[in-house]
């Protein structure tokens, strides 16, 4: 008789625990044991327990390479859901073997489960676990579809309805899709199809709609959610969160109108990746050394600032011809405006030229710091909402929410548990398919958040992200690149740029450790076919199959596999904590990131007033839509799991953990160092403190 001794535990998440019947069968090279009953006097499998049970077998197993794991229905208890982290067994040798689970089992099923030890197709020789890879694939495959969003933007995971993915535990609390007071329904159908191992944990639901519900009546109680009238003063904007107030929230509200502040978000902002620097003035900019060189500094000029490397550009023609929509029964506008900056003596970043339009002309007046009060800070205005569309329709939803789903669901349908590109980046997909289904049937859906809160609907925000799709390039994503193409490698005081290096950094020392570990070698990444059939689903799902983007449709270089799995898991952790943590904080004072003008662009100077200026900004109602579910989406998440914190154990041998320990250790140094830069700035930079930056897209 040769004895094991197993332990089962149980996930720590509300209900986890199951009352079914669980059974083992554990598999060897030499043979296979009985299925065996787990079972206690008491409660076994409760929530975060780890239980320990005795498996006797005939002979000795060998080697253990697989396990089952069977649910079944017990006595005259309902059926529910239980949630595995892993299993344990200690062989009679005395050798520990994991088997990593962490997922759900709803119904009356059986799960085949791998030894943890991380091996590509190369490593596996056993007929037994070739065919056990290929069929976890092929039955993933078949329950994860691809599904066209819009035609032109990544495509999404659809889960054929026929099959019952919602096997839910009925004392699972579900929220019916109602927030009170709201104008949007965000049906329960957005989010019922995934399966519960895509869904948020009960926790973080809760936490989510908890967050929306009680503010979104506070709203509706006070009229604000009825209102379709102008703001009548501008203060009146600081009550709709009037107790959610921070260091950055508050010297926003203070210092909007400074010119030094509208170009320090260019650097430090929640949209900090559009600069460029400037080496000519382009032909659809007519700027000239007179209109500007008051603004230059003296002894110097347009001509000689532009050889230093001290202007600046923001373009945003992607904008143009974008349409827009009515909202309250009025049109709104928008615009693609140019904006010149100058870096000045004093470490400033100073707007000193704004043109509303791509085309120049008599209607189209080149609006400077030196015009009328109201007239600047129109112009301004204008290009803060054309910042609103580029952060939140490129930067934020498509750079990395939905960019990030189709790389999620390239790994769940391509590569197999065992993989060690699966374990590598299983933690960097945590929840983003739940919360872009959310996302969705917020956002863009008719009836939705950009129906009912900026100036360019449903189908004008589909439009931009498709158009910038269209443009993206592979170099853009990796960032040390980004930064010199842009030619901001060298400006000082931009801190993203820093902690977005450093982070890199680290990532990339840490993904470099894994990667050599098991590719020792460029055949091996050449000659592993799952690998190549995820990078291939990638450019044909995310990029559409556009050459022109420059995304590689396979990789046969050590260098380039690390290249592509840094930029993956950094663009599905610190690129968006850079584009999403501060929203509130820079957009809760409406002016300075308006979601919509009321008033066309202005065709001439000297005719705004405060009237006028208050008349173009978004109405009462609008502004709360944008600012509610801006609030909700920069809550602090619950359930996080910030950058380098991996509980779940999928890597089980001595060289990746090592590297995981690491690299946690070089993060903390950099939050370190982050932490005591800060106290000596007057507006603190933390968006990529690595303490604030989530494995994974959650929220």
């Amino acid at each position: 008789m040769a004895t094991y001794k197993v332990k089962v535990a149980t996930g720590t998440d509300f209900l986890s625990g199951t009352m079914d019947s669980i059974s083992l069968t554990i598999i060897g090279t030499q043979g296979e044991s009985h299925k065996q009953l787990l079972n206690h006097f008491g409660r076994d499998f409760a929530t975060g327990a780890v239980d320990e049970y005795t498996v006797q077998c005939q002979q000795d197993l060998g080697e253990l390479i697989i396990i089952r794991l069977h649910k079944e229905r017990y006595s005259f208890f309902p059926k529910s859901s239980w949630y595995c982290n892993y299993v344990q067994i200690c062989a009679p040798n005395g050798r520990i073997y994991h088997f990593p689970a962490y997922q759900w089992m709803d119904g009356y099923e059986t799960l085949a489960l791998r030894e943890a030890t991380g091996k590509t197709t190369a490593d596996d020789t056993l007929p037994i676990l070739l065919e056990h890879r290929r069929e976890e694939i092929r039955a993933k495959q078949d329950f994860y579809h691809w599904r066209v969003f819009v035609p032109g933007l990544p495509n999404y995971v659809h889960i054929p309805s026929y099959r019952p993915p919602v096997r839910r535990n009925p004392n699972r609390p579900e929220w019916n899709g109602y927030i009170p007071g709201f104008p949007i329904l965000i049906n329960i159908k957005a989010t019922r199809f995934l399966n519960s191992n895509l869904r948020y944990s009960f926790i973080k639901t809760a936490s989510f709609f908890l967050h929306l519900g009680p503010m979104s009546l506070k709203l509706k109680l006070r009229g604000l959610l009825d209102c379709k009238q102008s703001w009548k003063r501008l203060k009146d904007i600081k009550k709709i969160f009037p107790a959610h107030k921070s260091v950055i929230s508050e010297y926003v509200a203070e210092h909007w109108t400074e010119d030094s502040f509208f170009g320090y978000q260019y650097l430090n902002g929640i949209n900090p990746g559009l600069i460029r620097r400037c080496t000519r003035i382009p032909d659809k900019f007519p700027v000239t050394d007179d209109m500007v060189a008051p603004f230059l500094g003296d002894g110097t000029c347009l001509q000689a600032e532009l050889e230093k490397g001290n202007i600046y550009l923001a373009d945003y023609q992607i904008l143009e011809g974008i349409p827009t929509v009515e909202l309250n029964g009025q049109k709104q506008h928008q615009c693609a405006p140019l904006c010149l900056l100058h870096f000045d003596q004093e470490g400033n970043m100073m707007p000193i030229a704004i043109q509303l339009s791509q085309t120049p002309g008599p209607d189209c007046p080149i609006f400077l710091p030196s015009d009328s009060e109201w007239d600047w800070l129109l112009a301004k205005t204008w290009v803060r909402n054309a910042e609103f569309f580029c952060h939140e329709a490129i930067s934020h939803l498509l750079g990395t929410h939905l960019i990030a789903e189709a790389f999620c669901l390239a790994v769940l349908r391509q590569l197999p548990m065992c993989h060690p590109l699966y374990k590598l980046l299983i933690p960097h997909t945590r929840y983003t398919i739940q919360i872009n289904s959310i996302g969705r049937a917020l956002l863009l859906n008719e009836g939705g958040l950009s129906a009912r809160g900026t100036s360019l609907g449903v189908e004008g925000f589909a439009a931009l992200m498709v158009r910038s799709l269209s443009e993206v390039t592979y170099d853009s994503f990796y960032l040390p690149n980004d930064f010199v193409e842009r030619g901001v490698q060298d400006l000082p005081g931009y801190y993203y740029r820093d902690d977005c290096l450093a982070v890199w950094g680290a990532l990339e020392r840490y993904v470099t450790e894994i990667i050599t570990y098991y590719y020792p070698c460029d055949a091996a990444v050449e000659g592993d076919p799952e690998l190549q059939s995820w990078v291939q689903e990638i450019f044909k799902e995310c990029l559409l199959g556009r050459e022109s983007s420059g995304f590689p449709t396979c990789l046969r270089t050590v260098p380039e596999l690390i290249r592509y799995v840094t930029i993956v898991i950094y663009t599905c952790s610190a690129k968006h904590a850079a584009v999403n943590t501060g929203q509130l904080e820079f957009t809760s004072w409406m002016p300075n990131f308006p979601s919509s003008m009321r008033n066309p662009p202005m065709q001439a100077k000297g005719l705004t007033t405060l009237e006028t200026f208050m008349d173009t900004l978004p109405d009462v109602k609008t502004t709360c839509i944008i600012l509610l579910v801006l609030w909700t989406l920069s809550q602090e998440p619950d359930d996080k799991r910030p950058l380098g914190h991996f509980p779940d154990i999928h890597f089980v041998e001595d060289v990746p953990r090592r590297s995981m320990e690491t690299f946690r250790q070089r993060l903390a140094e950099i939050s370190h160092h982050i932490r005591q830069r800060n106290k000596c700035l007057r507006i603190p930079y933390y968006y990529l403190d690595p303490v604030l930056i989530e494995n994974s897209i959650s929220i």
